[in-house]
């Protein structure tokens, strides 16, 4: 038995992509209490379209979407991201995260490539 599926999680982890990349298309982004009963903590969640979990979005994702579809959340519905496993330091400690990035065209015609 894997320790996580002991403790399930409402929300998207890092443990969850199985080190792969995970392509999705945002549905939402609610407000809500991402906190323990005794420390109330109000965050966004992205969800996606045919995934259950959602994934807390912190101010580096944030603002990372943002840069590319705007600051209006409801404006994201319909865009594509691919969210990627990623590590951080926290509190002195390199932690195990989740990332975003942009999918990339692929380019049809390499001939106009100036290299």
């Amino acid at each position: 038995m894997k320790i996580n599926s002991a403790f399930p999680s409402k929300y998207l982890k890092e443990s969850d992509l199985g080190g792969r990349e995970v392509p999705c298309v945002i549905d939402r982004v609610t407000i809500e209490d991402v906190g323990g009963p005794s420390d109330p903590e109000e965050k966004p969640v992205m969800y996606f379209v045919n995934k259950a979990k959602g994934m807390v979005l912190n101010k580096t994702n944030s603002m990372y979407i943002a840069s590319k579809y705007g600051d209006e959340t409801d404006d994201w519905k319909g865009k594509a991201i691919i969210i990627h496993p990623d590590s951080t330091m926290f509190q002195g400690k390199m932690v195990p995260c989740l990332r975003v990035r942009f999918p990339v065209l692929a380019a049809t015609d390499d001939s106009n490539i100036p290299f």
